[in-house]
């Protein structure tokens, strides 16, 4: 069964990008444009992956992570940031659960390694959200 990737990025067409690559790599993307976005499509497809810009208009991914690891503490969540790891909001999300931060940019391998890894155990959710 195809793995779900749920991709938040605010720029369209770097969303796009993702969305093709990954598809041809036989994975189910559902797409958000911000964190609020996120969080309301994270519940209906409860995704195997989450792959978050860190910096986004509305609610950046930091905030969107805090809520979605509130809906499930099991989630998996990528940040892909171009701050680094000691910035205080990437701390804070590592101490709550985030499984890891990528820097920008990141190369479709990159993000292709980064999907294979991390999408690979999810528990199923014991309750509906």
């Amino acid at each position: 069964m195809a793995k779900t990737i749920l991709v938040v990025e605010d720029d369209v067409d770097l969303l796009d990008l993702y969305e093709e690559v990954l598809q041809a790599n036989a994975y189910n993307v559902v797409k958000a444009t911000n964190g609020l976005e996120a969080i309301s499509k994270y519940k209906k497809a409860q995704p195997d992956l989450v792959v978050m810009d860190g910096n986004m208009s509305e609610m950046d991914g930091y905030e969107a992570f805090s809520k979605i690891i509130k809906i499930d503490k099991d989630a998996r969540v990528v940040i892909v940031t171009g701050y680094s790891n000691s910035d205080p909001k990437s701390k804070k999300a590592l101490e709550q659960g985030l499984i890891a931060i990528i820097s920008k940019p990141v190369g479709i391998d990159t993000l292709l390694d980064v999907v294979k890894k991390y999408s690979l155990h999810k528990p199923i959710l014991k309750n509906n959200i």
